[in-house]
Protein backbone atom coordinates (compact mmCIF):
# COMPACT_ATOMS: atom_id res chain seq x y z
CA UNK A 1 0.00 0.00 0.00
CA UNK A 2 1.31 3.42 -0.97
CA UNK A 3 0.56 6.41 1.23
CA UNK A 4 2.17 9.72 2.08
CA UNK A 5 2.21 12.13 4.98
CA UNK A 6 1.70 15.64 3.58
CA UNK A 7 1.86 19.10 5.12
CA UNK A 8 -1.40 20.95 4.68
CA UNK A 9 -2.74 23.94 6.56
CA UNK A 10 -0.29 23.81 9.47
CA UNK A 11 -1.04 20.13 10.10
CA UNK A 12 0.10 16.83 8.67
CA UNK A 13 -2.34 14.46 7.00
CA UNK A 14 -1.97 10.80 5.99
CA UNK A 15 -3.24 10.43 2.41
CA UNK A 16 -3.42 7.78 -0.28
CA UNK A 17 -4.78 7.91 -3.83
CA UNK A 18 -8.55 8.45 -3.94
CA UNK A 19 -8.90 9.82 -0.39
CA UNK A 20 -11.15 12.80 0.32
CA UNK A 21 -9.43 15.10 2.81
CA UNK A 22 -10.78 18.26 4.45
CA UNK A 23 -8.09 20.95 4.81
CA UNK A 24 -7.94 24.59 5.82
CA UNK A 25 -9.05 26.81 2.92
CA UNK A 26 -6.64 26.60 -0.03
CA UNK A 27 -6.28 29.45 -2.49
CA UNK A 28 -7.52 27.61 -5.60
CA UNK A 29 -10.76 27.37 -7.56
CA UNK A 30 -13.00 24.32 -7.24
CA UNK A 31 -12.01 21.83 -9.94
CA UNK A 32 -8.38 22.92 -10.11
CA UNK A 33 -5.39 20.86 -8.97
CA UNK A 34 -2.90 21.68 -6.23
CA UNK A 35 0.35 20.12 -5.10
CA UNK A 36 0.95 19.21 -1.45
CA UNK A 37 4.48 18.93 -0.02
CA UNK A 38 5.33 15.42 1.20
CA UNK A 39 6.94 14.87 4.61
CA UNK A 40 7.12 11.07 4.39
CA UNK A 41 6.37 8.44 1.75
CA UNK A 42 5.61 4.76 2.44
CA UNK A 43 5.74 2.43 -0.57
CA UNK A 44 5.19 -1.11 0.68
CA UNK A 45 8.24 -1.90 2.83
CA UNK A 46 10.22 1.19 1.74
CA UNK A 47 9.89 4.33 3.92
CA UNK A 48 11.30 7.61 2.54
CA UNK A 49 11.97 10.57 4.83
CA UNK A 50 15.05 12.11 3.20
CA UNK A 51 14.50 15.69 2.05
CA UNK A 52 16.50 15.07 -1.15
CA UNK A 53 14.33 12.12 -2.18
CA UNK A 54 11.09 13.81 -1.09
CA UNK A 55 11.80 16.80 -3.35
CA UNK A 56 11.08 14.46 -6.30
CA UNK A 57 7.78 13.20 -4.81
CA UNK A 58 4.67 14.95 -6.12
CA UNK A 59 1.33 14.59 -4.33
CA UNK A 60 -1.39 16.16 -6.48
CA UNK A 61 -4.94 16.80 -5.32
CA UNK A 62 -8.06 18.12 -7.00
CA UNK A 63 -10.12 20.73 -5.13
CA UNK A 64 -13.69 19.39 -4.89
CA UNK A 65 -15.43 22.20 -3.00
CA UNK A 66 -15.06 25.03 -0.52
CA UNK A 67 -17.13 24.85 2.63
CA UNK A 68 -17.41 26.15 6.16
CA UNK A 69 -16.93 24.12 9.30
CA UNK A 70 -19.27 23.55 12.18
CA UNK A 71 -20.06 26.62 14.27
CA UNK A 72 -18.35 26.79 17.63
CA UNK A 73 -19.63 29.03 20.40
CA UNK A 74 -17.21 30.92 22.64
CA UNK A 75 -18.82 32.06 25.87
CA UNK A 76 -16.87 34.10 28.43
CA UNK A 77 -18.38 34.59 31.86
CA UNK A 78 -17.21 36.21 35.08
CA UNK A 79 -19.06 35.34 38.23
CA UNK A 80 -20.80 38.03 40.35
CA UNK A 81 -20.03 40.91 37.97
CA UNK A 82 -22.72 40.48 35.34
CA UNK A 83 -20.11 40.12 32.60
CA UNK A 84 -20.67 37.62 29.84
CA UNK A 85 -19.71 37.69 26.19
CA UNK A 86 -20.80 35.35 23.41
CA UNK A 87 -18.96 34.91 20.17
CA UNK A 88 -19.21 32.40 17.30
CA UNK A 89 -16.71 31.12 14.77
CA UNK A 90 -16.80 28.95 11.63
CA UNK A 91 -13.61 27.76 9.94
CA UNK A 92 -13.12 28.17 6.19
CA UNK A 93 -12.38 24.71 4.76
CA UNK A 94 -11.68 23.00 1.43
CA UNK A 95 -12.36 19.39 0.51
CA UNK A 96 -9.76 17.86 -1.83
CA UNK A 97 -9.44 14.47 -3.49
CA UNK A 98 -5.95 12.98 -3.79
CA UNK A 99 -5.33 12.29 -7.48
CA UNK A 100 -1.81 10.84 -7.52
CA UNK A 101 1.33 10.17 -5.52
CA UNK A 102 4.37 10.02 -7.77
Amino acid sequence: MVYAIVRAGGRQEKVSVGDLVTLDRVDAEAGSTIELPAVMLVDGEKVTTSADELSNVKVTAEVQEHLRGKKIVIHKFKNKTGYHKRQGHRSELSRVKIASIA
